[in-house]
């Protein structure tokens, strides 16, 4: 997968002022992403963060204006690492934390720590504000090697909730504030806007959602962390776009209490509460029709909201090998036809129909546009 990485005059401000990036407790800096506690602090040559992603925005805007709202239908709008809107709690890429480990909170620059010692003193619990959880472990632990994520542990406490709610907060206000941008400046060119969240479906089946807690999704068996993120979306009109569509329980390790299948019915259901659309994507690259099912299940109406879109990932070589071919193209027709099983043309032994048209832009030329069909 190819990321792309901040600016190099952003990485220039970074080695002058570390703190400007995420940091866990043991010190360590997460380059992905500027820490959402400088959000609104001049720290980028005199501009925030978020002016400086304003100014992106706009640019991009004025740069594409002639293709927003027929070429480009939807933008999708980043909000932390990988585009998601999430703390980067399980830095996979680095060799720090690997599939199941709980992950770690990333509250430990000085500005997100300036931010817990006012929300502590605001509360009254000055000591709370001292620094992050002392008992939350480290990022390759399981729920229950913590005092924090354990059954009956600290998340479920006084200082537990106070904690949550603050880390928690502070994310759906950096959505908000980026998310308030986004709608100003593509008003009125006919984009739609989204905004993706992450699927983090293991420990989803314990009581404290350990590894959803560390990204800043405050779900646990007691509280509907996806509910305040959605209605931040609606809020702004944003689709919220959702992954691991195409994943089963039964197929996921048995020690990692995974529930990708109850965590999209939750999101569903969040969405439906609070009158967002919902698209999706798959989260790993699947080719078969075992992962193509479970996403046209995933998709209707039974429950919850169903999808108004849906992202394939990956177009590669692989794909275009003849069984992996005939099963994206059914798939294809089915999701356009609300799960029908569509007949595929007699002659059409293998399924490999594909259709490349023109879809003019507003400046008059013509723009190449493959679909399935």
């Amino acid at each position: 997968m190819y990321s792309i990485p901040l600016p190099p005059w952003v990485l220039e401000e970074i080695s002058k002022n570390p703190d400007l990036v995420y940091t866990d407790k043991s010190g360590r800096r997460n380059p992905e992403y500027i820490s959402l506690g400088c959000d609104t602090i001049p720290l980028l040559r005199g501009r925030t963060p978020i002016q400086v992603y304003s100014d992106y925005m706009r640019s991009f805007r004025d740069r594409f204006r002639d293709y927003l709202g027929d070429v480009v239908q939807e933008i999708q709008v980043g909000l932390g690492p990988c585009g998601e809107l999430r703390y980067p709690a399980y830095p996979e890429s680095n060799g720090t934390w690997k599939f199941p480990g709980i992950g770690e909170f990333q509250c430990y620059d000085k500005y997100m720590r300036a931010s817990l010692k006012a929300s502590a003193e605001a509360s009254g619990n000055e000591d709370w504000g001292r620094s992050g959880p002392h008992d939350s472990g480290q990022y390759n632990q399981f729920p229950e090697d913590t005092g924090f994520f354990r059954r009956d542990g600290t998340w479920n406490s006084e200082y537990g909730r106070f904690f949550m709610e603050w880390y928690s907060g502070k994310l759906i206000q950096h959505g908000d504030r980026i998310l308030a941008a986004a709608k100003e400046i593509f008003q009125g060119t006919g984009s739609k806007l989204s905004g993706k969240v992450a699927g983090i479906h293991w420990h989803y089946r314990s009581r404290s959602h350990a590894a959803e807690l560390t990204a800043g999704y405050y779900n646990t068996r007691y509280c509907d962390g996806y509910i305040p993120i959605a209605r931040m979306l609606a809020k702004h009109g944003v689709i919220l776009n959702f992954t691991c569509m195409e994943m089963r329980d039964r197929e996921q390790p048995g020690n990692a209490n995974c529930s990708p299948e109850g965590l999209v019915r939750q999101v569903k259901m969040a969405t439906r509460t609070a009158g967002v659309e919902l698209a999706g994507e798959n989260a790993l690259e699947r080719y078969d029709a075992d992962a193509y099912a479970q996403v046209l299940a995933t998709s209707n109406l039974d429950a919850g909201n169903g999808l108004s879109a849906f992202t394939y990932l990956r177009m590669n070589k692989k794909l275009f090998e003849s069984e992996n071919w005939r099963n994206l193209v059914e798939f294809v027709q089915r999701m356009s036809s609300e799960g029908r099983r569509p007949r595929l043309p007699e002659w059409d032994s293998t399924g490999s129909d594909l259709y490349v048209g023109f879809v003019k832009g507003k400046n008059g030329k013509k723009n190449k546009e493959a679909a399935l069909v």
